[in-house]
């Protein structure tokens, strides 16, 4: 009965610390939290080795294949550009641009 028991207390643990690992609606899982970080990284490399967009001061972010673009750009065509080149990196599934175009004073 004793080994009944603790067997029990270990399938219940590990089930615990299974299910923390799944992902929500509004969480992702562990693999898709590094696949996101993965994918941030190679968007921001892509962004400075553009010549177009390299000296863009934003924030990238990434939730589940979908990146977000945000912070402030000089012009339209930068915001089209840091879209384009978010677009092209292996592994986004989509890209929301939320750039403001602000001029420079």
């Amino acid at each position: 009965m004793l080994n009944v028991c603790r067997s029990l207390v270990v399938v219940l643990a590990l089930g615990g610390a299974v299910a923390a690992c799944a992902g929500s609606g509004t969480r992702e899982s562990t693999g898709q939290y590094m696949d996101s970080g993965a994918i941030t990284a190679k968007v921001k490399t892509a962004l400075v080795q553009d010549p177009q967009t390299s000296a863009l001061q934003g924030n990238v972010e990434t939730f589940r294949d979908t990146v977000q673009l945000s912070g402030f750009v000089e012009n339209q065509a930068m915001k089209s550009r840091a879209e384009q080149v978010a677009r092209n990196v292996e592994g986004v599934r989509a890209v929301r641009n939320d750039l403001i175009v602000r001029p420079r004073q």
